[in-house]
């Protein structure tokens, strides 16, 4: 194992752009309470570490706290200056919203996709994004479709690149007929190996970035875990299989042996859950979130670790696909992603 904690951190080549990324990014959706309560100057000192540490990735959506985590990141630009802009990677998502009746749908359309997009882009303070998701597909619309319809959103010169989040293989293979693909965006970690069924490999013959969201297991593949007293204040924990007992002691259980694994490596276990994703594929790129800048020096280390074979094999020893005890999901939160293994 080599750990160049004294170099800058690792860039990589980001999907169809070809441009340098930073191999560890910052995702904001903790910024608007999702973990628990936060503030914008927690936020704002975690994005001020971020660019200090080289991250140039800043990950977010409209659907973060309706539009709290790209005010946070708008107020961090406005008052970084341009030169800060010209040095990031900013990616946001949209297409998660209400019907007439308030439940929850998902728009694919031109309409709805730029309506939500020139928003997000006032938030922010920028006139363009790196990079555009649709956050959940619309099953009634074909994903070639939807494909052009980003692609007009490049040609405007309001995004840079197109992706799509926790999409199946073969519906990439579709859209990346009609226009390039830059990016899909999936949870993916140790405890999380479904993309590992056609994604990983469908994304690295097409050029396309694979953007691990939850790389630290939503907390059980750190240090220190969601306490259980915390998750009944945490919606989306609360209702979440994993975080049910006893899947939620099971799983603590499981993970002792990787804490222990990191400790004896001589580093923090969440730097080895994101050393571990990052080592799946170089065309991998990880987005924890955080409200803690000591935790967030954790997890860009990280991306200064590479693994060999050996540990590799060892860590697979302690944490065997298939550990995990529950649902990465309820019934509820499968609603929008698709399911392909």
């Amino acid at each position: 194992m080599r750990k160049e904690k004294d170099d800058p951190l690792k860039l990589r080549k980001f999907g169809k752009s070809g441009k340098d990324v930073s191999a560890v990014g910052v995702g904001a959706m903790s910024f608007a309470n999702f973990y628990g309560p936060t503030n914008e100057e927690n936020s704002l000192a975690i994005l001020d570490a971020a660019v200090a540490a080289g991250v140039t990735h800043i990950d977010t959506a409209n659907v973060y706290g309706m539009g709290r985590s790209e005010d946070t990141i708008g107020m961090f630009l406005n008052l970084r200056g341009a030169a800060t802009r010209d040095g990031l990677f900013i990616a946001t998502k949209a297409s998660i919203t209400r019907g007439d009746d308030g439940k929850r749908i998902f728009r694919n359309d031109l309409e709805h996709l730029e309506t939500e997009l020139d928003k997000s882009l006032s938030r922010m303070g920028t006139d363009h994004v790196d990079l555009f998701y649709v956050h959940r597909r619309d099953p009634g619309v074909d994903i070639e479709e939807v494909a052009g319809t980003l692609g007009e959103l490049v040609k405007k010169g309001k995004i840079r690149g197109i992706g799509f989040s926790e999409i199946a293989p073969s519906s990439l293979r579709r859209a990346a007929t009609e226009h390039p693909v830059d990016a899909v965006q999936s949870e993916y970690s140790l405890g999380v190996r479904a993309p590992e069924l056609g994604l990983v490999q469908a994304c690295k013959e097409l050029g396309t970035a694979l953007v691990a969201f939850g790389p630290v297991g939503r907390s059980f593949l750190t240090d220190t875990p969601i306490s259980p007293d915390r998750i009944p204040d945490l919606d989306f924990l609360r209702v979440n299989p994993r975080f049910m007992e006893p899947n939620y002691s099971n799983n603590i259980k499981a993970t002792d042996g990787f804490r222990a694994l990191a400790s004896d490596m001589g580093l923090p276990a969440a730097s080895l859950a994101v050393a571990w994703v990052l080592a799946q594929g170089a065309h991998v790129f990880a987005i924890p979130g955080t409200r803690s800048v000591a935790h967030f020096e954790e997890l860009v280390k990280g991306g200064n670790v590479t693994l060999d074979a050996s540990q590799l094999a060892e860590i697979e020893r302690v944490l065997p696909v298939g550990w995990a005890y529950g649902d990465r999901y309820s019934a509820g939160q499968w609603v929008g992603p698709e399911r392909f293994s």
